[in-house]
């Protein structure tokens, strides 16, 4: 299926957005057309990281798929940004001096509990697409913050808590509707532009925008087994080596990642621990509370913990857990890789490196891959790489600009420390602001030529460039 209109006549790249150009989009525009003095200017541009700091001439806060239609017709010659949650740490949401087509009014969402699909518009962030599913007990496969926006983290595989019983996020898309550089509305699925399909799983936004998104759900909760684990960083080498042990016969139900960092002034951890540098196994089974404590009884016998912290609980609740640890407005800078199991070499970087960021909110994360993820066909979809046993992130956090220089030393030295222990790929939603070669690194040579040549095929001017751009 596609559907095509004239395009809103777009003004050149090197003319002001005058009064007339605005004029003309508002006719076809149903939406908030938002310009710099504007009172809600400022609030609009602003993202997640808040390290990022741009000013676009225009935002176009969109309220469907034909307001879509429109940004793209009228931003043809100009740089466009594609704000969904506005939480991917490269800031590509927002674009200087050119057009933010925003699709955070968006939100709207339809669940068949019947026949366990749903389907939901690019604005909505994951814990209000819980909010609806939930009620049924039924979930697709979404992050580890409720904050996040379900666009990007789709378009760009989809690595959290259920991906391990249940696949990624896209893989358990089943279509979409995408306005294509050219202004055409086409519905993706293995069935109708099935290449598109491909490449919208795990190739991100390089290939239009994504209006509707059609999931997959599962039978999840409302109550799951879920919590985190806390272990003196003193005893860190002990804790990860039985960690590694465990997790290579692991059920599937069981989703783990491990967590290197100061403990936070969190209020659901002990006083006593706040501030300490500490292990942190976060927990959560997809299964029956009665299988999860089966499965997490072996984390619970690394020594005695800090805190233990697991326990019966709303799955919604878990998915918001850490949201207050990654608030918007601080600044953020992220390095990952693709890991092989943990050695015990690799086990010696990891306590070398994590507790020396030089601010509390830094932390590295090592995310258990496998399970479902690895069962997928690995030619199936753009994401890339299904082999790795584990995702890592060293994030550099900071709340005061005058620290931001030796958090991303850290970041960068942490990563450079690590790279040995690569499987060469990295998680293309991890990636910061890296390059062409990063870009290439988290797909492979054969994977990013086919993505290059349906680049070509669908964007071949590179309008969609504000991403981890796939050079057509």
């Amino acid at each position: 299926m596609a559907v095509r209109t004239g395009p809103v006549t777009a003004p050149s790249q090197h003319t002001a957005l005058d009064d007339v150009a605005i004029a003309e989009l508002s006719r076809h525009f149903r939406g908030a057309l938002i310009r710099p003095g504007d009172a809600p200017y400022d609030a609009a541009r602003r993202i997640w990281n808040g390290a990022i700091d741009r000013r676009p001439a225009l935002i176009a806060r969109c309220t469907g798929a034909a307001d879509v239609r429109a940004a793209v017709g009228f931003a043809r010659e100009l740089v466009v940004a594609v704000r969904g949650g506005g939480h991917n740490v490269a800031g590509t949401a927002v674009c200087d001096g050119g057009v933010v087509i925003d699709l955070s009014p968006m939100k709207g969402i339809w669940v068949d509990p019947r026949a366990r699909v749903a389907r939901a518009q690019p604005g909505l962030l994951w814990g209000e697409f819980d909010h609806e599913t939930q009620p049924f007990g039924l979930a697709a496969p979404g992050g580890i913050v409720s904050h996040t926006g379900i666009a990007g983290l789709t378009l760009g595989g989809g690595l959290g808590w259920l991906m391990r019983r249940h696949g990624l996020t896209a893989d358990n898309l089943i279509s979409a509707d995408v306005v294509t550089a050219d202004g055409a509305l086409v519905r993706a699925s293995a069935d109708e532009h099935a290449d598109l399909f491909w490449g919208l799983r795990g190739g991100g936004g390089n290939f239009g925008i994504v209006t509707s998104f059609e999931y997959r759900l599962h039978a999840v909760g409302p109550t799951v087994l879920a919590g985190l684990i806390l272990y003196p960083a003193a005893r860190a080498r002990e804790v990860l080596s039985s960690y590694r042990d465990y997790i290579t016969s692991a059920p599937d139900e069981l989703m783990t990642i491990v967590v290197l960092r100061k403990a936070p002034p969190a209020p659901f951890l002990p006083e006593k621990v706040h501030g300490q540098p500490v292990v942190i196994i976060a927990v959560c089974c997809a299964g029956s509370v009665e299988e999860g404590e089966r499965a997490v009884a072996p984390l619970r016998r690394f020594g005695e913990p800090l805190a233990d912290l697991v326990r019966p609980t709303p799955y919604a609740s878990h998915q918001a857990l850490i949201d207050a640890s990654v608030p918007h407005g601080l600044g953020y800078y992220w390095k990952s890789e693709y890991l092989r199991p943990l050695s015990d070499t690799l086990i010696d970087t990891l306590v070398a490196h994590a507790w020396r960021a030089p601010t509390p909110e830094s932390y590295a994360a090592v995310f258990h891959m496998g399970g479902a993820v690895g069962r997928e066909d690995p030619e199936g979809s753009a994401f890339e790489d299904r082999r790795a046993a584990h995702a890592m992130t060293m994030d550099a956090v900071w709340s005061e600009p005058a620290a931001s220089e030796a958090c991303i030393a850290w970041a960068r030295g942490f990563w450079e420390a690590v790279r040995p222990f690569s499987t060469g790929r990295v998680y293309m939603n991890f990636l910061g602001e890296e390059g062409e070669d990063r870009v290439r690194a988290a797909y492979g040579p054969t994977k990013y030529e086919r993505l290059r040549a349906l680049k070509r095929k669908y964007d071949p001017t590179n309008f969609f460039r504000m991403n981890q751009n796939i050079v057509p």
